[in-house]
């Protein structure tokens, strides 16, 4: 995910824009960011220095713009950046790893992570199976297999959240 060409330097506004717009990709992918949001995300990415013809078009679009077309533009406006959409599963893994940093940081609850989502698919480490395991598929699920002990659930599910983000970092990061 790196850019084409010479690197800006780190502290200059360009660089922090592609190191926003590579981090919207890797959320792209895990279907964390909504089409709706990326007129948005490209003009925060102009803001921060970025100019390329895509990036500007888009960001002048309105958030109801058709999906189809919004999310071809922001595709083609990171390859103009000469940034390489993530492999899917790469990018989930990433979501899961914030999604337990998210958890040990107390920003979301443990009940919150009950979705339809299949952790499993993607969780590759001991470290992230130990955790997705433990993350109920909805909240029927929740409240059928936990119904007697949410409170041991939830340390352990706490446990294998921080386990999981102090292990060693996925590469190539996102």
């Amino acid at each position: 995910m790196r850019p084409a060409g010479p690197t800006p330097a780190p502290d200059t506004p360009v660089r922090g824009g592609l190191t926003t717009l590579g981090e919207v990709a890797c959320r792209y992918q895990a279907d964390e960011i909504r089409p709706e949001e990326l007129p948005m995300v490209a003009a925060e990415a102009l803001a921060a220095g970025l100019d390329t013809p895509t990036l500007c078009e888009l960001a002048g679009w309105p958030c109801s713009a058709d999906t189809h077309d919004v999310r071809n533009a922001f595709e083609q406006a990171l390859s103009e950046s000469g940034i390489e959409l993530p492999d899917p599963g790469l990018a989930r893994r990433h979501a899961l790893r914030r999604l337990a940093a998210r958890l040990a940081a107390g920003e979301i609850a443990p009940a919150d992570l009950a979705t339809d989502n299949r952790w499993e698919a993607e969780a590759e480490s001991e470290e992230e199976r130990s955790f997705a395991r433990l993350i109920p598929q909805c909240v029927c699920c929740l409240e059928y297999t936990l119904r007697l002990d949410q409170h041991t659930w939830a340390a352990e599910l706490r446990i294998a959240a921080l386990s999981l983000t102090s292990s060693a970092p996925i590469s190539p990061g996102c």
